[in-house]
This record gives C-alpha cells, sequence and structure tokens, in this order.
C-alpha cells in the first residue's frame, strides 16, 4: 500500500528520544526521525548501514563528529539557518542538549563510505527564490545545505529546508523528479496549516506531517495566510539517476517566461 501523507504525529506531542515516521522507507527508500531531547539530554545517532543526515530544527546544545566539537543555537527556524551534519555508514555523532531540543535524522541505505561534514548555520546557501515572480506570490527561502555538487560523489542523499511565507507559494510552478523526496513540515504558530499538490491531490498539511512524493508526480505547496510554513526537504538519488534537478511542468512552465 502506497503512503503519501504520514500524520502520525499531528495533534499530540513527541516523545523523549527517537520519534519514527513509518512506513516511509518501503515507499522512498529514506527513514525519518525527530530526536528530541530535553536538557541535559544526550543521545547518539549513526548506523552500520545508513548514510546520515541531522538537521538542528531548534534548540542548544553541542555536536560531537569525530573530534570536533560544533556548538549550536537556533531558537527560530524562521529567522535561522540550520546546523547540519552529514556522515556516513559506520559513523556516529554524539548530541548534548543544554535546553530542550529537536532534531530530524534522515537516513538510507549506503554500502559506500564518504567523508562526513558538519555545515554551519553560516555555511547554508540561502537563496530569495521567487522574490520577483508573479507579484512576490511565490517568493520563499530555499535553504541548501548539500547537494551533488557539495557532498562527496559516494553521498546518496540532498538535504536542504524551505522556508514558506504566510500566504505564498513554494515548490512553484508544480515541478517534478524521478528520485524520491520527503518533505517534513512545520508551522509558526503551530495551528497553521498549508496545502500540498501531488499529482493530482490536494492535501491538507499539518504541524509534523510528512509528504512523501515518489513516483515522478509534480509537487507544489501553499502555506494559510497568518502562518508561516517550514519544511525539511530530501531527496534520495537513484541507482545511475543522481538528482540533478527538477523539471517545470507544462503549461505552468511559461509563468517563467
Amino acid at each position: 500500500m502506497s503512503v503519501d501523507l504520514i500524520t502520525s504525529y499531528r495533534g499530540r506531542p513527541f516523545s523523549p528520544g527517537f520519534n519514527n515516521y513509518a512506513d516511509l522507507e518501503a515507499e522512498a527508500g529514506l527513514k525519518f526521525q525527530i530526536l528530541l531531547l530535553e536538557a541535559g539530554g544526550r543521545e547518539k545517532v549513526g548506523s552500520d548501514t545508513e548514510e546520515t543526515a541531522v538537521v538542528v530544527i531548534e534548540g542548544k546544545g553541542s555536536l560531537r563528529y569525530r573530534d570536533e566539537q560544533t556548538r549550536f543555537h537556533r531558537t527560530s527556524w524562521v529567522e535561522e539557518n540550520p546546523t547540519v551534519v552529514h556522515f556516513s555508514r559506520g559513523e556516529t555523532l554524539t548530541v548534548a542538549a543544554e535546553g530542550e531540543t529537536r532534531l530530524a535524522i534522515i537516513s538510507t541505505m549506503n554500502e559506500e563510505t564518504f567523508e562526513g561534514r558538519v555545515y554551519a548555520h553560516s555555511e547554508i546557501d540561502v537563496e530569495h527564490r521567487g522574490k520577483d515572480l508573479l507579484d512576490g506570490t511565490c517568493y520563499r527561502l530555499v535553504r541548501l545545505a548539500f547537494d551533488q555538487s557539495i557532498a562527496p560523489e559516494a553521498a546518496k542523499l540532498v538535504l536542504g529546508e524551505v522556508l514558506n511565507f504566510p500566504g505564498k507559494w513554494s515548490s512553484y510552478p508544480p515541478h517534478h523528479h524521478e528520485q524520491p523526496e520527503i518533505y517534513y513540515y512545520e508551522f509558526s504558530p503551530k495551528e497553521g496549516y498549508g496545502h500540498g499538490e501531488l499529482g493530482s491531490q490536494v492535501f491538507k498539511i499539518q504541524n509534523k506531517d510528512l509528504l512523501v512524493i515518489t513516483g515522478n508526480r509534480d509537487h507544489s505547496q501553499v502555506s494559510a495566510p497568518g502562518y508561516h510554513m517550514y519544511y525539511i526537504w530530501a531527496i534520495r538519488h537513484l541507482e545511475g539517476k543522481p538528482y540533478a534537478g527538477f523539471e517545470f511542468t507544462p503549461p505552468y512552465d511559461r509563468l517563467l517566461d
């Protein structure tokens, strides 16, 4: 059975520790978890078989990867870039929280190994996409952590964030690509909502939902007025078909002329 929208945590709090979004791996070849730590909490992240990326959504503390310790303090995903760590199978990252901390963990099977890296918030590329297009109705911030041009060749993940301004569109004009992708959403204020197009379907998106984009289906998003919509996007390269960008869908591509 295919899974398009996972709502397992809608309307209920995350538990301390790992919160797993089940039924995702078979559909997209990706795993997604939220790690919630209280002040003073400590946890190790990593796998013997999977490549892993860790995104600081909000919180304060430190990340120890190999012999390097990186401090983080992100109070708002509206105003601030994330700190991201990306590493191969067989390695671990230790997270130590000094306040309540929420992190996203994205992983995928990868037999190869590569040199991992910490991406400080100052190293995240921020694109003001759509700012001068269609009267600014699809203006959003696209924060790229790493793609094929940045990550090692052996890596299979592409990762970033989007900050969707209230009442505006993103992933627009509608586009598609063969490689599977996931969107994990949060809203500010939390009762906010938006809509996500996936092929001919339209889903009402709420806080903590996760959209699974497969089958080369068109996708685009809009947030309700009054609410910032934030989402982490992660793509998995296909064997022999790495993700190198998307294609806009006719006839909507004419909007770019």
